[in-house]
């Protein structure tokens, strides 16, 4: 949701109406994950995508007609692998999108959240995407570590779904909550979306390196929030990194060392030591492995450089747990020579680790493309499929504008 959030909040502050479609579960292959989002202007204007083209033809014809009449829909596309074709998800996989009317009256609290992700603080919104009085849906709460803004129908409904919304917050994950028609956590009949927007994770490369201008461009497209570090000022400067969020002149152990002081890392950050000199690498590598706090920690060289480092390493005192958290040399074997294609190897082994990746070609594979924790529908629901919804157009394909 984050990349519509600039065009959504526009057409608020211009008092118009807009339909926000959001992928609220997911099930088998589908091919966005829960929190994938598309924006329908009142101009016609697309922004985003919930399916990577799938179904945004039949979702921009639906969200249209929500924009008409302000009455919020959740629709479930791709019932089956037989029959999938016919509703436009190809794929196989299932998803259930909420299509809502987003305005001032609607959400009078967009803006507020938006600020808040700018400033790089954690906030969640919790959506009714399904409930058995109409007036609850498309209703929000929008949930920060320390409150609560918005009201979804009643205050016991508001308690419930804050304290389960914070720990998904903290975790950095959606998930559809499902609660009794006033909040009851023992009961069915509320379902409620929270899209969490936890800050940007942060990736720490060290060595102010050509191959690191290209990390941290790449970084920066995947979503990190990119750090270069390095104790030579003629070379780390902020013209030579023009990608990154912060260019920092130190001695990387000692900046290392002070982030994981301060609580500045968590378990989402990713280290990338590209220097390949002992006198950088060792003592920098030695504070981070001894710290469990890193999603990933790789570092750059030859071969000799890797056993080197290993040797060195352990006359530092590190065990083989700890070496076994490192990744080096550096990234997949995709043969690459460019800065840019080093830069892809590293993003590549990354992914990998993150999603439980093999790093091989996926035409080789038999196992499920995916290796996230998709649910899987009960066999009632692919008979029966839900939620029902008696106001989706038959598709029709996408409309006459590009979409993007």
């Amino acid at each position: 949701m984050r990349e519509i959030l600039d065009p959504l909040l526009a057409g608020w502050q211009n008092g118009g109406v807009a339909a926000l479609a959001t992928v609220v579960r997911t099930f088998k292959s589908a091919p966005r994950p829960a929190g994938a989002s598309m924006l329908v202007a009142e101009d016609g204007t697309v922004v985003g995508s919930v399916s990577g083209g799938c179904v945004e033809g039949a979702v921009y014809e639906l969200a249209t007609q929500v924009i008409e009449d302000g009455q919020p829909v959740l629709v479930r596309y791709g019932i089956s692998d037989d029959d999938a074709f016919s509703v436009g998800l190809t794929c196989g996989g299932i998803l259930d999108v909420f299509v809502e009317p987003v305005s001032r009256q609607s959400f009078p609290e967009l803006a507020s959240v938006r600020q808040d992700i700018a400033d790089s603080l954690p906030v969640g919104v919790a959506t009714v995407i399904e409930h058995p009085d109409p007036a609850w849906l498309g209703r929000h709460l929008v949930v920060r570590p320390h409150d609560v803004d918005g009201d979804v129908g009643s205050e016991r409904a508001n308690r419930a779904i804050s304290d389960d919304a914070r720990g998904l917050l903290a975790a950095g994950r959606n998930s559809t909550l499902t609660y009794g028609p006033d909040g009851e956590r023992r009961g069915e009949g509320m379902r409620v979306f929270f899209n969490s927007f936890a800050p940007r994770p942060r990736m720490l490369v060290f060595g102010a390196i050509d191959f690191a201008a290209a990390l941290a461009r790449l970084a920066a497209f995947l979503g990190y929030r990119v750090t270069v570090c390095d104790a030579r000022a003629v070379f780390t400067t902020a013209a030579r990194f023009p990608d990154a969020d912060e260019v920092i002149v130190g001695w990387p152990h000692r900046y290392l060392a002070e982030q994981l002081a301060a609580g500045l890392v968590d378990d989402r950050t990713v280290v990338c030591v590209l220097t390949h000199d002992p006198k950088f690498d060792v003592p920098l590598l030695e504070v981070a492995l001894r710290s469990h706090e890193f999603a990933y920690i790789g570092a750059m060289g030859s071969r000799r450089t890797h056993e080197d480092r290993l040797a060195r390493l352990r006359e530092a005192g590190l065990d083989d747990s700890e070496l076994e958290r490192l990744h080096s040399p550096i990234g997949l074997d995709l043969g690459s020579r460019t800065p840019e294609e080093t830069a892809v190897s590293i993003a590549a082994e990354i992914i990998a680790v993150q999603w439980g990746g093999s790093g091989e070609p996926l035409g080789g594979l038999v196992d499920r493309i995916h290796h996230d924790d998709q649910d899987e529908p009960a066999p009632a629901l692919l008979a029966h499929p839900e939620p029902r919804v008696d106001r989706v157009h038959p598709f029709r394909g996408p409309p006459e504008a590009p979409l993007e």
